[in-house]
């Protein structure tokens, strides 16, 4: 049975898979590369190397450890295992490694493919971390510790099978009053290998005209072979992705406003398309909402009326006006014409 890395080394570990990083850095040790994305045949020996750069002005020993990872859940966080079979047992490096003060020194990595290897993604971790494991017990002591992603692909014949599962706005709302607006969907990848979709989310107001086109993938996620992995895209208003302050507490015309400085009306439809697979295969999905800032409209309808009724008043006032100008050039013109005829 697989034994689940301690919460504390998790934490430790987590900051390191964010993938987009090309560094990452602690008080004491820097590893670089994170991430090795290679490929191989069954029965290869893949040679590879990382940077350990220790930080401290003292010497320090590092010693290595090995784990697979899988998802967990549907948020694309790894689940670290200790690695009992797999890539994580076809990994080798020095067992320890000293590394002098403000220094760096290059680590040879050997990957030996089984010949039996199943074709398709293989994921693994290499750690480096100041405590020894425990031989013992065979479970990774807990300690600080910073490790370097392995992605391997095995080639062969791989089956690339996918598709979109759901795809909504945030809690499948169909009703909102402005932007922003968030978007969510599930991928799932029924393939052997992982997956990174790419794409874009169109929206099109009431007239089928483009109103926005945002990412499909912001993060540029990866799916692990056998899982789904949820993902959120934002069609962001002037004021971000989240509003600056809570909107939902504040004063009707503090409501008006920001539906004005985020403004959009009408009936909307999302049409998600996304690539995936070496064969970019398309995986689409729709869905409609509607957008309608009551509080704006109604702040406009009042102006509006306020803004007729005075136009009506001015216009009759003005009207009547008028009418007694008219009347007091008419009767002076009656009035001289009478002095004449005298």
């Amino acid at each position: 049975m697989k034994k689940v890395f301690s919460t504390a080394t998790l934490f430790l570990i987590v900051a390191f898979v964010a993938v987009l990083l090309p560094i990452h850095r602690t008080h004491a040790l820097t590893i670089t590369p994170i991430r090795l994305e290679i490929n191989g045949n069954p029965g290869q020996v893949l040679s590879q190397q990382m940077t350990l750069i220790n930080e401290q002005n003292v010497p320090a020993t590092y010693y290595v450890s090995y784990a697979n990872f899988e998802t967990r859940g549907e948020t694309g966080s790894p689940s670290f295992v200790d690695a009992t079979d797999d890539l994580g047992t076809w990994m080798s490096a020095p067992s320890s490694v000293t590394v002098p003060a403000k220094t760096s020194i290059i680590v040879p990595i050997q990957i030996t493919i089984p010949r039996d290897a199943n074709p398709g993604g293989h994921f693994a971790s290499i750690f480096w971390g100041t405590v020894a494991p425990d031989a013992a017990s065979g479970q990774v002591a807990i300690g600080t510790k910073m490790g370097l992603l392995v992605l391997l692909r095995v080639n062969g014949e791989i089956n690339e099978e996918g598709g979109i599962l759901e795809f909504s706005t945030k809690d499948a709302r169909t009703f909102f009053t402005a932007l922003p607006i968030s978007f969510q969907y599930r991928f799932q990848n029924a393939g052997d290998d992982r997956i990174k979709p790419t794409g874009d989310v169109i929206i099109k107001n009431t007239f089928g005209m483009v109103a926005k086109k945002i990412s499909g993938n912001p993060v540029e996620g990866n799916i692990l072979p056998r899982s789904i992995r949820k993902f959120e895209t934002v069609w962001e208003g002037k004021d971000g992705a989240t509003p600056k302050e809570d909107i939902r507490q504040g004063n009707f015309f503090t409501k008006a406003q920001y539906e004005w400085r985020n403004f959009a009306f009408g009936r909307y439809r999302a049409t998600m398309a996304l690539s995936y697979g070496t064969k970019n295969e398309v995986a689409t999905s729709t869905f409609a909402f509607w957008v309608f800032p009551w509080h704006l409209s109604l702040v406009s309808l009042i102006t509006a009326l306020v803004l007729f009724f005075i136009s009506r008043m001015m216009i009759r006032r003005y009207n009547r006006w008028v009418i007694k100008q008219a009347r007091t050039m008419m009767k002076r013109e009656s009035e001289n014409a009478h002095e004449k005829e005298k």
